[in-house]
């Protein structure tokens, strides 16, 4: 008998995770950006790459777009070539990060002139939204100050709000704003949305179409990201994640590579808040390195999503509820770490050969020869991505 029950397979069944269309492009680091064979020449080629990993996992049905890195004359032709690749369009990024005009700041800046450009940008990104079928409209903002006294920061957040309920405004009712923060990087002393709070604060003052993003790399060392997940779902404001792993600041790298067990902890509150499969939370990866391929890569993340999720499900969780009644820490704990050392994986292959799916999905994708097929194919891809 499957350690998985059918319960806990229904719910494998619906998880959805979005892809980023960056992930598919040349990256790298502040120092280098190394070129891949068959790197994607234009957004339909990364949506092409995409759809690889629905095809070999089903656990990817959409695909990310980052304007202006995925500027094309029609959106509607890139969302017929998703649809017809078994994909659909997600969410749409802003990008106010890549224009000497936002030196010192975009939606938060002195110059009216230039918050007027950077307001602008996410109309457009709206007007895009409706041509693709997106609901998402994320914004992190690359905002802040390197020395004390360089800015007014109080000034800046009320900018930053004044610019966010312009474009909130915008929205259709189809249509949700959504505020990551990062607590440092590129600006040093001090960014303008640099945690959970002040992404909470300034999306609660914007009304219910505004949401916090959670990107699991955009924490301090230590920090008890489960708890803020817990939190976010409690106030009802936790939108959307970003998927990926760090050891030291916002590396972006393959899900659970650094702490498997933090994952873990972190897919365990999503389900106590009532997050999985939940419509209103979107999971979606930011993973995109410079040292593995991009497509398996892609398919390593969101099969240890899946793994991770699987396992945060068949914790006992009346026999945890009792042992906390009880006071019985240790039993508490040993109830929590057995779920987390269960191996679900030869569940999981089971499983997903009984549904006609590959058992092995990267070991399929590897023998599917499509690396060497788009290496042939894609002389001379450099699509941007970030680093490009």
């Amino acid at each position: 008998m499957s350690i998985l029950s059918t319960d806990v397979l229904g719910q494998l069944e619906r998880q959805s995770i979005e892809l980023p269309s960056w992930a598919f492009g040349n990256s790298g680091t502040r120092f280098k950006v190394f070129a891949t064979p068959g790197t994607p020449r234009d957004p339909f080629e990364k949506i092409a790459d995409a759809a690889q990993v629905q095809k070999f996992t089903a656990l990817a049905p959409k695909v990310a777009l980052h304007i202006p890195w995925d500027k094309v004359d029609d959106y509607s032709a890139l969302r017929a070539h998703a649809e017809g690749l078994g994909v659909e369009l997600g969410t749409v990024n802003s990008n106010t990060f890549q224009d000497d005009d936002y030196k010192f700041g975009a939606l938060t800046h002195e110059d009216a002139g230039v918050r007027r450009k950077a307001i602008d940008h996410h109309l457009e990104c709206i007007d895009i939204m409706h041509a693709t079928g997106s609901r998402d409209l994320k914004i992190w903002l690359a905002e802040g100050s390197n020395y004390p006294g360089q800015a007014d920061l109080r000034g800046r957040q009320d900018r930053l709000q004044d610019s966010l309920q312009e474009i909130y405004a915008r929205l259709g009712d189809e249509h949700r704003l959504v505020l990551e923060y990062k607590f440092f990087e590129p600006a040093f002393y001090h960014t303008d949305v640099p945690d959970w709070g002040t992404s909470y604060a300034q999306v609660a003052a914007l009304g219910d179409q505004a949401m916090v993003c959670l990107d699991t790399g955009h924490h301090a060392p230590g920090t008890n990201i489960e708890f803020i997940v817990m939190q976010l779902l409690r106030l009802g404001k936790l939108g959307s994640f970003d998927f990926n792993s760090r050891f030291y600041a916002d590396d972006d790298l393959i899900v659970g590579a650094a702490d498997p067990y933090q994952l873990f902890r972190i897919l365990f509150e999503v389900i106590r808040g009532g997050g999985l499969n939940n419509p209103d939370v979107a999971f979606m990866l930011d993973q995109c390195h410079n040292v593995e391929d991009k497509v398996p890569g892609q398919i390593r993340s969101v099969l240890n999503v899946q793994e991770m999720t699987a396992r945060a499900l068949i914790v006992d969780r009346e026999a945890l509820r009792a042992a906390q009644l009880s006071g019985d820490v240790l039993e508490a704990n040993r109830i929590f770490m057995d779920a987390f050392y269960t191996d679900v994986r030869p569940a999981l292959a089971e499983w997903r050969e009984s549904r006609g799916r590959p058992a092995d999905p990267m070991a399929a994708f590897a023998a599917s020869g499509y690396l060497q097929q788009i290496a042939a194919d894609r002389v001379g891809g450099v699509q941007a991505s970030w680093g490009a």
